[in-house]
């Protein structure tokens, strides 16, 4: 028989995720106007860090609440809140638009500053974990 609590939880978690960060894009949109997709940029900056942190406290504890929460919280609320998709789609729109300078500013941005929020999450995770192992 078939589980059916992931699958419910990565659906559930992803609907959330997908919500939260629409809502970034157009509070991002309405504050800073459409020259630059600073939701987009947010969005992924910051579920690069969370879902590091997650996947790391993660492999850390493999039984207990956190685990029975992986679902809904990595694959589900940091899948559904972090875009690639859209990021090719607005890096397109600023090239198809003659904004090559701003195209290169957001591709110069994304990776490196993803990367560093995801680094930085582990890192997070890990001191958190070896505090907590030393109480």
């Amino acid at each position: 028989m078939i589980r059916w609590y992931p699958y419910a939880a990565v659906g559930l978690g992803s609907a959330l995720g997908s919500l939260l960060r629409y809502l970034v894009s157009m509070s991002s949109l309405a504050l800073f106007g459409p020259l630059f997709p600073w939701g987009t940029l947010a969005v992924n900056v910051v579920g690069s860090w969370l879902i590091a942190w997650l996947a790391t406290l993660g492999g850390r504890y493999t039984h207990g609440r956190l685990a029975r929460w992986q679902p809904f919280l990595v694959a589900g609320f940091c899948g559904g809140f972090t875009t690639f998709s859209l990021f090719s789609l607005e890096l397109l729109h600023l090239l198809t638009i003659g904004r090559p300078g701003l195209a290169l500013l957001y591709l110069a941005l994304s990776l490196p500053l993803w990367f560093l929020a995801a680094w930085h999450g582990q890192r997070v995770a890990q001191a958190q974990a070896q505090a907590q192992a030393g109480r």
